[in-house]
């Protein structure tokens, strides 16, 4: 039996395990389970490994992208330059990390912009600073979109929630939201933005999935802005695991 599984902390409400373990249902595949491992510290990982030595592949969530690097062996060109890992290969016990974030985010806005007929877009916001964001600024500098980051805290390049005016706003077609606000169990919470400064012209993506909508979301629809969850990008990630896991398309 082959054994794969998520690692981070928490993991209630986990999108991977109810995924593959459909996957493996559907494709009649008998020979592989995914487990949830919730690591209250990434210093309990060299444990995992050697309490599952039947580990093959796993995928990294909050909040551990970044974290999980200093126990590879091995990490992909793309990852290294992300800097964040949300996937692991184990083979003849070496580990090599991989990024597939950047694949499903990617998929995913260019399909959503090009069934929407959205014009060019030339600047974002991306909220928040962590692991996922490194993922989403990678794939926009490849789409040439210029960004800024969001954060609560004070750091250099990167302005705060307050710094959003409208006028700042106004001059920006797509807003990222890769913080945990507004994920399940904690509905409510949501960015701190002058929602009533959105319009028809911005895209607000939420790398968030559950629920469907969240306030953030919701809130950008009542603008008339498109709104976008982070459904189809974990999909997309989730399938470009599988391909590094099987061979299929990774080293």
């Amino acid at each position: 039996m082959k054994r794969f599984g998520l690692i981070g902390f928490p993991l209630s409400h986990s999108f991977s395990k109810k995924y593959f373990t459909n996957k493996y249902e559907q494709e009649g595949i008998l020979d592989c389970k995914y487990e949830l491992f919730p690591l209250e510290s990434i210093d309990q990982f060299p444990d995992l490994l050697k309490s599952h030595p039947d580990l093959v592949g796993l995928n990294v969530t909050i909040p551990y992208k970044e974290q999980v690097l200093k126990y590879l062996d091995e990490v992909d060109a793309g990852a290294a330059q992300i800097g964040a890992v949300n996937t692991i290969k184990i083979s003849k016990g070496r580990l090599k990390g991989y990024n597939t974030d950047v694949y499903g985010f990617e998929q995913s806005i260019r399909q959503f912009v090009l069934k929407n007929g959205i014009d060019n877009i030339e600047n974002a916001l991306i909220l928040g600073t962590g692991g996922a964001s490194k993922a989403i600024e990678y794939v926009l500098e490849k789409m040439e979109i210029e960004y800024t980051l969001v954060s609560r805290n004070v750091k250099k390049g990167v302005i705060c929630y307050h710094d959003l005016n409208a006028s700042v706003i106004s001059n920006i077609q797509l807003i990222v939201n890769t913080t945990p606000l507004g994920m399940s169990p904690n509905e409510h919470s949501y960015p701190e933005l002058p929602y009533s400064s959105l319009n028809e012209k911005h895209l607000l993506f939420d790398l968030v999935y559950n629920p469907e909508k969240t306030v953030f979301l919701r809130k950008g629809e009542e603008q008339g802005a498109y709104i976008l969850n982070g459904h189809e990008m974990l999909i997309g990630q989730a399938e470009k695991s599988w391909e590094i896991w099987t061979n299929k398309n990774a080293n």
